[in-house]
């Protein structure tokens, strides 16, 4: 393939920010420059300082042919607050400057909640948006409904009232719609949000992509599952976590979660079914707001070990060491990462029977799914009694990441639907 010019669009990118979404646009486009293409990527700092005001102390390596620009407006908060009350990239001229002046052959959007809809209508060349939360449908992004339970009857206004976000009255004019009319496809990381959008009355097309992670670096002499083993001594990155997991927390079977700590995400319901499962301890990875309540709940439950956030290096050894890796989702997901993070290391998973997670387990037969705590303790034991199973499930998971979740297959997809709208 000839060459291209792209450009990635989006609200966060690493290191300023908070999600699996940057990360896959840093994968993404550095899978592209290794290709001979070359990416600019355009972000917005003063939308992560909104939520976290220090600077970011990882740093990440960018390849040659990836230029980044960070843009931060004079006024801070004032530029993305005007932005989420006007779908308009208020004080950030480097938008349409960039997507106008670029002579770009791909332009491709991303996050677009604090940059602005309306940039869609910037640039030329072949356009994609990927659907990385329910953003295009839902003013709060992720379907849950009143911070308490997954969204199937909309009530938006009051929803964003409770949320504590300002209303945006831009939503009831048409504007998204006229906005994406600009967008050749959308790109859906699972079948199940590419429904949602559908449902909601997106009527643009909708392929389904989903995200891809790298290839795990060669791992040590493998110790029995859930048993210990070697987590790597290197500390966790700064801001990404502290020292790594003492030897004496993983000396007995673990399962593990990954992720953020968030009401949606059902991190509760698991410590829960822990005080039904004394005989493996609960390994939880992951920083959120949600941390201190958790906390409490788990206080005289000696099996359930809160490890921070760790860096990749930590996770790869903690995935590989785990019987399984369990998400009980009680919102819509669009989709995991973590999952085939987990099947990458040939570690099964247990999942929540809700939104876009399932289709991981459905693709690749490498794991159990569960609809209430007692299928949970079920699958959990079936997996801890029987190594047999456990091997069988990650190896299908590890093959279903090769075949679908895997850097090459990933990009073959990815080039494919590009040379397809630029032969339209």
């Amino acid at each position: 393939m000839t060459p291209l010019r792209f450009c990635m669009v989006t609200t966060f990118y690493p290191p300023y920010h908070f999600g699996g979404d940057a990360m896959y646009i840093y994968r993404l486009s550095h899978a592209l420059a290794r290709r001979g293409h070359t990416v600019d990527v355009l972000h917005d700092r003063d939308a992560y300082h909104l939520a976290r005001p220090g600077e970011p102390a990882p740093r990440f390596a960018d390849h040659p042919n990836v230029r980044v620009t960070a843009m931060k407006s004079p006024l801070g908060a004032l530029s993305p607050l005007l932005t989420q009350q006007t779908a308009r990239p208020f004080l950030k001229p480097d938008v349409r400057r960039r997507l106008e002046g670029g002579g770009y052959d791909v332009i491709h959007f991303h996050n677009m909640s604090l940059i602005g809809s309306t940039a869609l209508g910037f640039g030329g060349g072949v356009k994609l948006y990927t659907t990385h939360e329910h953003w295009l449908v839902c003013p709060m992004h992720v379907l849950w409904k009143f911070d308490r339970e997954p969204c199937d009857r909309p009530q938006c206004l009051a929803c964003t009232i409770r949320g504590r976000r300002p209303p945006q009255l831009w939503r009831y004019t048409g504007r998204l719609a006229r906005d994406l009319a600009h967008v050749n496809r959308l790109l859906s990381p699972s079948r199940f949000t590419r429904q949602r959008h559908i449902d909601a009355g997106v009527e643009r097309p909708i392929t389904v992509l989903p995200y891809f992670v790298p290839a795990p670096p060669t791992p040590p002499a493998p110790a029995p599952a859930g048993q210990g083993g070697a987590v790597s001594p290197k500390p966790a990155s700064a801001g990404e976590g502290g020292p790594p997991i003492a030897a004496s927390q993983l000396d007995r079977p673990y399962f593990l979660y990954v992720g953020r700590l968030v009401k949606l995400k059902g991190v509760d319901t698991l410590i829960r079914a822990f005080g039904r499962y004394p005989g493996a301890d609960l390994i939880i990875v992951g920083d959120g707001e949600e941390r201190d309540a958790l906390v409490r709940l788990a206080a005289a439950m000696p099996n359930v070990v809160f490890a921070g956030a760790k860096d990749q290096a930590q996770l790869a050894s903690l995935y590989r060491n785990a019987i399984a890796l369990v998400m009980p989702s009680t919102g819509y997901e669009v989709f995991g990462i973590v999952l085939i993070e987990a099947f990458a290391q040939k570690t099964p998973v247990i999942v929540r029977r809700l939104g876009g997670m399932p289709e991981a387990v459905e693709d690749s037969g490498g794991g159990l799914l569960f609809s209430n705590e007692d299928e949970l303790l079920d699958a959990m034991r079936r997996l801890q009694d029987s190594p047999a199973l456990r091997q069988d499930l990650g190896e299908r998971g590890h093959r279903g990441y090769l075949e679908h979740w895997s850097e090459g297959p990933h990009l073959e997809r990815y080039l494919s639907i590009v040379e397809e709208e630029r032969g339209r």
